[in-house]
């Protein structure tokens, strides 16, 4: 346990990419089995625990701590595993250092078969044996909230550089596989055979664009591309085979139990690369709707009924245990259309080949592209294979352009890791009016992105010297400063106080010369609404 928290403890501390990849390639190297492939599990939220820990940790700590205190202390510090792991108590024996240690091996295969009886004494038992550093680590890994700025695709990158491969023969076989992964380390150490994942549905890299540019724009010839419509849901694949059906996110995750209807006609052997997507009678809803399913452990027949999933087809990776990836998408195309329409997989249907004449028709569809509920356009030149990553020179997005409102930031809230110190996330309105008619701001939206650091460290003072209000780890502020915040869509929302909600917020710039009052009305962001009605 002393390594694996001592690995989270410096890339906390670790802001540069090429340095997390260094001190996790150097700590895959130097652990031994299974600690290292459990590590491994937990950077990549491959080791679930399914045991009510936040509860059981509040519950020991009124018996061990008094309450009034650690709910300050909590509300300094901004996280409470960090909390807990600074003020548990010594163990009545003293010192931690002449108790036996606790290995990562001992945790994982503890939560595994853990009764949640046991928890609470056998967590007391944990803590009283480590140090404050090993209490953190314990607790980050026991709450599946590690913060340590590493992204699964980044620890499988990791990996990949301890076999010196490309991150993509690791996606390639990572769905297959099971922590602690004893037969991926010893292939990439040159110990044992590459796992075979032929014929089960597994994960395979997605082929990504680039935004289209100036040059591009420039140089564009038409006839070497198809053109298709960018529709505002989430990219998904969904993979067949073995008797067993997997849908997968961009980044790898398996979102399957959240859409069970697409999975159950998923009966024949293939890969597709497509969009999830809601659709009513032929007609595609807002993201929000698709909004509703994700991320749901399960869903109830009211909303497989009020939020029906469709899955809009691009490509095929492998139809029928070929692999389709080396052809142009010129051939895949053909085949996927014969194929689809060979087996009529229920709830999908095939991506819109757009008819272009002309750069002037392109630029026209695209202008039109808000007005119809759409994301944008694809171009996708009809010779490229399908490569893994972001290649150059295949494929082209052209996204609709943001639209924009100037916002009074409301409250900020403390981030997590390198930002625990700032108040970095923040919460901004608009101005309507109260019932007796005057001027009342009502929230509207979150971003925690879009400025500099020196940018940061100003916000974060001015914050400080103009909070009105204390909400533990938030702060309310006096209405005076403005954000202009740029965003892709606006939907209506019933969870949302002012019935609005915001597609990927992000702040564009700091107005320090705008005053708060001049700042939009709520108005103007109906006004933007789709469904004005």
């Amino acid at each position: 346990m002393k390594a694996f928290a001592g690995l989270l403890d410096r890339l906390v501390y670790t802001p540069q990419r090429n340095a997390k990849l260094r001190l996790m390639v150097d700590y895959l190297r130097a652990t031994p089995d299974p600690d290292r492939g459990f590590a491994l599990a937990a950077l990549t939220d491959g080791l679930a625990v399914r045991l009510p820990v936040r509860r059981t940790i509040a519950e020991l700590m009124k018996r061990r701590f008094d309450a009034e205190l650690f709910r300050m202390s909590r509300d300094y510090v901004g996280d409470t595993a960090e909390t807990v792991a600074l003020v548990w108590p010594a163990p009545s024996g003293g010192e931690t250092s002449g108790r036996e240690p606790l290995h990562l091996r001992d945790v994982a295969q503890a939560i595994r078969t853990m009764d949640r009886s046991d928890l609470a004494a056998r967590l007391e038992a944990w803590l009283d044996r480590l140090d404050a550093v090993e209490r953190w680590a314990l607790l980050k890994l026991l709450t599946g909230a590690l913060r340590v700025g590493v992204s699964a695709r980044l620890a499988k990158t990791a990996v990949a550089e301890l076999g010196g491969r490309p991150v993509s023969d690791i996606e390639e076989v990572w769905h297959g596989l099971e922590a602690p992964y004893h037969g991926l380390l010893a292939w990439l150490e040159g110990t044992g055979p590459r796992p075979d994942p032929a014929g089960a549905p597994v994960f395979r890299p997605p082929m990504l664009a680039h935004p289209i540019e100036p040059s591009e724009w420039a140089t564009l010839d038409l006839a070497e591309y198809a053109v298709e419509w960018k529709w505002d849901g989430i990219r998904v694949q969904l993979a067949a085979g073995r008797n067993e059906a997997r849908l997968y996110s961009r980044t790898g995750d398996d979102i399957g139990h959240s859409f069970p209807e697409i999975l159950a006609g998923a009966t024949e052997e293939a890969v597709l690369d497509g969009e999830l997507l809601v659709v009513r009678e032929g007609v595609v809803a807002p993201f929000n709707d698709l909004q509703q399913r994700l991320n749901r452990r399960q869903v109830t027949r009211r909303m497989l009924a009020d939020f029906p999933a469709h899955l809009r087809l691009y490509d095929a990776l492998m139809l029928e245990g070929e692999d389709l990836r080396p052809l142009p998408l010129l051939e895949r195309r053909r085949r996927l259309e014969a194929w689809h329409a060979h087996y009529r997989p229920p709830l999908t249907d095939l991506s819109e080949q757009v008819a272009v004449a002309d750069k002037a028709t392109l630029d026209a569809l695209w202008s039109g592209t808000r007005a119809a509920g759409i994301e944008g356009l694809m171009l996708k030149r009809w010779q490229s294979p399908y490569i893994a990553g972001r290649p150059k020179g295949h494929w082209l997005k052209w996204k609709r352009a943001p639209l924009s409102i100037d916002c009074v930031l409301m409250y900020a809230q403390r981030g997590s890791g390198k930002r625990s110190s700032f108040y970095s996330d923040y919460t901004f309105g608009l101005w309507t009016e109260d019932p007796q008619g005057q001027p009342a701001l009502v929230p509207v939206g979150k971003a925690y992105s879009g400025y500099s650091d020196a940018e940061l460290v100003r916000l974060d003072r001015w914050i400080r010297g103009h909070t009105t209000e204390r909400f533990g780890p938030v702060r309310a502020v006096e209405p005076g400063l403005v954000l202009e915040v740029l965003f892709d869509a606006v939907q209506r929302s019933p969870r949302h106080k002012s019935g609005i909600a915001m597609r990927f917020p992000r702040i564009a710039r700091i107005r320090w010369d705008k005053p708060a009052a001049e700042a939009d009305r709520l108005s103007s962001l109906s006004n933007l609404l789709s469904d004005p009605g």
